[in-house]
């Protein structure tokens, strides 16, 4: 009987291994925290906590090549918008809290 219980308890315990394998990665886990240069989040700008100062985010928006940065706020969603240059025609900018930079 307690052989029974044994082996009864190491199929259950090996079943729910498999199903924890299975399960769909979060949001969190497919999106890095900062954008790679070789990758940007498609949902970009996202939403979350920015931890960018004003003097970071201009310097940021600078060197991916955008001059004239004015009216740089932080939103209530945590992304930084301005209005800039970029190629010499005006854009308006966000940057979010992975480092992603998108233009309208």
């Amino acid at each position: 009987m307690r052989k029974i219980l044994l082996i009864s308890t190491a199929l259950l315990m090996v079943a729910s291994a498999g199903f924890a394998q299975t399960q769909q990665p979060t949001a969190t886990q497919e999106t890095p925290a900062v954008a790679t240069p070789d990758t940007k989040n498609p949902a970009a700008p996202v939403e979350g906590k920015n931890s960018f100062t004003e003097s970071q985010a201009r310097s940021r928006l600078e060197k991916a090549g955008y001059s004239n940065v004015t009216n740089l706020q932080l939103d209530d969603q945590g992304v930084w918008r301005a209005s800039a240059m970029k190629d010499s025609k005006p854009v308006q900018v966000a940057l979010d809290y992975q480092g992603n930079i998108v233009t309208k």
